[in-house]
C-alpha cells in the first residue's frame, strides 16, 4: 500500500471514529435521560401503589372496627388514615404533570374529608348506634373509599405501563450503545493496529534511509560495517571459519572528471559505477558505497580464489565507456582484497582491504590481496608488532613526541609546531612511524595511541603556558579515530584535565578521511570546533576531496603538500598548483601552511605567493619539546 493510501485508510478511520464517538456523547446523554425517566416513572408506580395498598388496609380496619369497636383494629384505624393521607398527597411530589399533580390534591383532600366521616362512624360506636353506623359505613365510607382506591389503581395502571414503555427503550438504546461501543472498540483496534503498521513502515523506512546511500542507492559505510560483522560471527559459528573476502575499491581519476566536468556529471558517474558494481556479484554479495569514489564488496564463499574472478569481471565493467549525455568518460579501477582470518574483526578486515588497495595504487597496479607484506613486513612480523605496540602502550615510556615549527613567512616568528609521535623499541631501539602507524590503524590499538599522542602534546603545551608561551600544538588524527563517536568527548576530557585552552591545539585530518564517509566527517569536526579546537587539512592535493565537499568542511587551515612545494621553484606546473592553492584557501577564510620547505628558495617563493605558514628542513627538523631553543620559544606569543 502506498503512503497516500495509508494516509487516506488511516483518515476515513480516524473520521469515522471521531464520528462514532460524537454520536456515542449524545447517545450516553439520551440514554440518561432515558433512565432518568426511567427511575421517575419507578418511583410514581410505587407511591401510587403505596397509596393504594394504604387505602385498602384503611378500608379493612373500618369493617373490622365495625365487628369488634374495641378491639385493636380501632387504635390502629386513625394512625393508617393519617398515613393513607400523606400518601395520597405525596403523589403531587412525584409528578410532573400539571393535571397529575392537581388530581393527586384532590384525592388528598377528599382523603381529608373522609377522616371526617370515620371520626363520626366512631362516635357512633362509641354511643352504641350500631344500625347508624353500619349506614354511616356502607353508604358514605366504604363508596368513598371505592372511588379512591379505583382512581389509585387506575393511575397506577397508567404509570405502570409508561414505566414498562420506558423500560423498553431503555433496553433498546442500551443495547445501541452495546454495539456502538463494540463498533467503536473494534475502528479503535483497526486504527492502532494500521497505526502501529504505519509506524512500522516509516521506522523501516528511515533505517532503510540511515543505511542507504541517497546517490547510488547502494548500502552505506555503516551499512556495509554491519552485514561484515554478522557474516563474521555467522561464519565462525556455524562453518568454524569466515568464509568472506572483502573487495575494496577505488575509481581512479575521479577527482579529475569531478573537478573538470562539475558535481552533477560526478554524482551521475558514481551511480552508474555503483550500478556496474552490482551487476557483477551474486545476490547473497553485498556491494556498498563507503565514500568519496570508494565502494566495498563483501564476497561469501569458501574459496578466497573467486575474488580473482569477481576482479577480472570488474575491470571487464570498466572497460566500457561511461556515457553520460554526449559526454563520454574513460575511467579505470583500483582494487585491494583481503580475506579474512579466523581471528580478524570487521575493522581488521577493512584495514587489510585498504592496504591492499593503498599497495594497488602505488604500485599502479590494478589489483592487491593483502598478504600481510605490505610495509616491508609478513604475517608474522606484523603479529608480533601488534604485540609490542600493545604492550608498548602499557609502557609511559616507549612513546614520546618530537616537534616540528611551523614558522610564519611574513616575520620568522614561531606559529606553532606539529606534534610527531615516537617509538621507541626496548629491543628494536626507534621503529619509524612509517612502519608502525599503518599497523595501528588497522586495529582499534589506534584509539589509545591517538589518546596518548594528545595527553602528550596537550600536557607539553601545557607547560610552554605555564613557562609563559602560547605554543599551539598540532595533532594528526587518523579517520578511525576521527570518525569515532566517543572521540570528541575523550577529547574535551583531555583539555579539561590538563587545562588546555581549546585554542592551542590543532586537529590534523586527511583529503581520505574527509572523503571516506563526508557527513560524519563534518559533524566530527564540528563537535570538534564547538570546544574551541582548530582543525586542519593535512597533505591537500594528494586525495581525492570535492570542492563542494571542502567549502562545507569546519576547518580553519588548508595544509599543501610537500609533493607539490619541493619542486615549485624549478617547476612553473607546481608552482602554479601551489599559488591555486593558496588563493583558494584564502578566499575560504583559511590559513595556509607549506610542507615541505627544504630551502630559502623555497621559503620566498611560498611568501611571494601569500603563503601563510611554513615547515619543513629549512627552519628545523623534529626535534624533543628540550630541543626548541630560545630563538623560536621566546618568537611565540607571550601569555
Amino acid at each position: 500500500m502506498s503512503r497516500r493510501a495509508r494516509r487516506w485508510v488511516v483518515g476515513t478511520l480516524v473520521g469515522t471514529l471521531a464520528l462514532l464517538s460524537g454520536f456515542s456523547l449524545i447517545d450516553n446523554r439520551r440514554h440518561a435521560d432515558i433512565v432518568g425517566d426511567l427511575i421517575h416513572a419507578g418511583e410514581q408506580v410505587t407511591a401510587y401503589q403505596q397509596a393504594a395498598y394504604l387505602s385498602a388496609r384503611e378500608l379493612a380496619l373500618l369493617e373490622a372496627v365495625a365487628n369488634e369497636p374495641n378491639g385493636l383494629e380501632r387504635q390502629q384505624l386513625l394512625d393508617a388514615d393519617l398515613q393513607t393521607y400523606q400518601a395520597t398527597l405525596a403523589l403531587a411530589d412525584v409528578t410532573d404533570d400539571a393535571g397529575e399533580a392537581m388530581e393527586a390534591g384532590t384525592i388528598a383532600q377528599r382523603q381529608i374529608n373522609l377522616r371526617q366521616q370515620i371520626i363520626w362512624y366512631l362516635q357512633l360506636l362509641d354511643r352504641g348506634e350500631k344500625e347508624q353506623a353500619q349506614n354511616q359505613l356502607e353508604n358514605v365510607i366504604e363508596p368513598a373509599y371505592h372511588r379512591i382506591n379505583t382512581r389509585l389503581l387506575q393511575l397506577h395502571e397508567e404509570h405502570q405501563e409508561r414505566f414498562h414503555g420506558n423500560h423498553d427503550i431503555a433496553e433498546a438504546d442500551s443495547r445501541r450503545l452495546v454495539w456502538a461501543g463494540l463498533i467503536s472498540f473494534a475502528l479503535t483496534l483497526m486504527v492502532l493496529a494500521l497505526f502501529a503498521w504505519t509506524m512500522r513502515a516509516h521506522r523501516r523506512q528511515v533505517e532503510t534511509m540511515a543505511a542507504t546511500d541517497a546517490l547510488t542507492g547502494l548500502p552505506n559505510r555503516a551499512a556495509f560495517t554491519t552485514r561484515l560483522h554478522r557474516e563474521l560471527s555467522t561464519g565462525r559459528l556455524v562453518r568454524g571459519v569466515p568464509g568472506i573476502t572483502v573487495l575494496t575499491v577505488n575509481i581512479n581519476g575521479f577527482r579529475h572528471v569531478n573537478d573538470q566536468l562539475g558535481p552533477h556529471i560526478g554524482d551521475r558517474l558514481l551511480a552508474e559505477a555503483g550500478w556496474r558494481l552490482s551487476g557483477v556479484v551474486r545476490d547473497t554479495d553485498l556491494v556498498a558505497r563507503t565514500g568519496g569514489d570508494e565502494f566495498a564488496i563483501l564476497l561469501r564463499d569458501l574459496d578466497p580464489a573467486r575474488a580473482d574472478v569477481v576482479v577480472t569481471r570488474l575491470r571487464d565493467a570498466f572497460d566500457e565507456s561511461f556515457q553520460l549525455d554526449d559526454i563520454t568518460v574513460d575511467l579505470e579501477i583500483s582494487i585491494g582484497a583481503a580475506t579474512a582470518t579466523a581471528d580478524d574483526d570487521v575493522s581488521t578486515l577493512l584495514g587489510h582491504a585498504d592496504s591492499a588497495l593503498h599497495d594497488a595504487k602505488q604500485q599502479h597496479d590494478a589489483f592487491r590481496r593483502f598478504d600481510g607484506s605490505s610495509a616491508g613486513q609478513n604475517s608474522d612480523d606484523r603479529l608480533t608488532m601488534l604485540g609490542d605496540l600493545r604492550r608498548g602502550l602499557t609502557d609511559a615510556g616507549q612513546f614520546s613526541l618530537h616537534y616540528q615549527p611551523k614558522i610564519r613567512l611574513a616575520d620568522g616568528s614561531l606559529a606553532g609546531v606539529e606534534a610527531l609521535a615516537r617509538w621507541n623499541h626496548p629491543a628494536r631501539g626507534p621503529v619509524s612511524p612509517g612502519q608502525f602507524v599503518p599497523v595501528l590503524e588497522t586495529t582499534s590499538l589506534i584509539h589509545p595511541f591517538t589518546e596518548r599522542v594528545l595527553d602528550l602534546a596537550l600536557r607539553q603545551a601545557r607547560e610552554w603556558l605555564d613557562a609563559g608561551h602560547r605554543v599551539p600544538v598540532a595533532v594528526n588524527v587518523s579517520t578511525r579515530s576521527l570518525l569515532d563517536a566517543t572521540f570528541p568527548g575523550r577529547l574535551a576530557a583531555l583539555l579539561k584535565s590538563t587545562g588546555v585552552p581549546g585554542e592551542l591545539l590543532c586537529i590534523e585530518i586527511t583529503e581520505y578521511t574527509v572523503m571516506s564517509d563526508p557527513t560524519t566527517t563534518i559533524e566530527a569536526l564540528r563537535s570538534i570546533r564547538n570546544l574551541g579546537v582548530k582543525t586542519s587539512i593535512d597533505d591537500f592535493g594528494t586525495g581525492y576531496s570535492s570542492l563542494s565537499y571542502l567549502k562545507l568542511l569546519p576547518v580553519d587551515e588548508l595544509k599543501i603538500d610537500r609533493s607539490f612545494v619541493a619542486d615549485m621553484v624549478g617547476d612553473a606546473s607546481s608552482r602554479a598548483l601551489v599559488a591555486s592553492a593558496v588563493d583558494l584557501a584564502h578566499n575560504l577564510g583559511l590559513t595556509v601552511v607549506a610542507e615541505g620547505v627544504e630551502d630559502v628558495f623555497t621559503a620566498e617563493a611560498l611568501s611571494a605567493l601569500g603563503c601563510d605558514t611554513a615547515q619543513g628542513y629549512h627552519f628545523a627538523r623534529p626535534v624533543p619539546a628540550a630541543g626548541l631553543d630560545g630563538r623560536f620559544l621566546h618568537s611565540a606569543a607571550a601569555v
